[in-house]
């Protein structure tokens, strides 16, 4: 009967790990040059009808957008004092954000909330973005008369 038992706990665990999802777990960090593009990419290839799918920014968690599959509603909102404005788009098969044209004032904690009627998942990304690297080109030149 212990053996029996044992064995049983020893399959669910390796069921586990080979279904688990992991990354959940993480905060993913995700780095970027001011200007470019970045998608904050979830880990479905596509997601289910009943699904309802926030985008959260920073501590404050403020809503930035939301997946209704039950309704069809895709929304996308400009955040705090408009800094998203027209600079995010949702991809409606997988829920990947994309912010575009980054800045600097768009580094933080970006937090996907996915939920459904039988439970909640968080997935959360922690986007760093880098000042535009300039590059300065200086030409010395000496004139030495002999």
């Amino acid at each position: 009967m212990f053996q029996s038992f044992a064995l049983c706990c020893l399959c669910c665990c390796c069921l586990v790990g080979v279904f688990g999802d992991t990354d959940r777990d993480t905060v993913k960090s995700v780095s970027v040059t001011e200007g470019d593009s970045v998608t904050l990419n979830t880990v479905f290839t596509e997601i289910q009808k009943a699904d309802e799918m926030l985008w959260k920014f920073r501590t404050n968690r403020t809503l930035i957008a939301k997946i209704n599959h039950d309704t069809g509603v895709l929304s996308t909102y400009d955040g705090p004092d408009g800094r998203f404005r027209d600079r995010l788009k949702l991809d409606i098969q997988t829920g990947s954000l994309t912010i575009t044209n980054t800045r600097t004032t768009d580094s933080g904690v970006y937090e996907l909330s996915i939920s459904n009627s039988s439970s909640q998942t968080k997935y959360r990304f922690n986007v760093t973005v880098n000042g535009e690297l300039r590059v300065t080109s200086l030409l010395y030149t000496t004139d030495l008369a002999y």
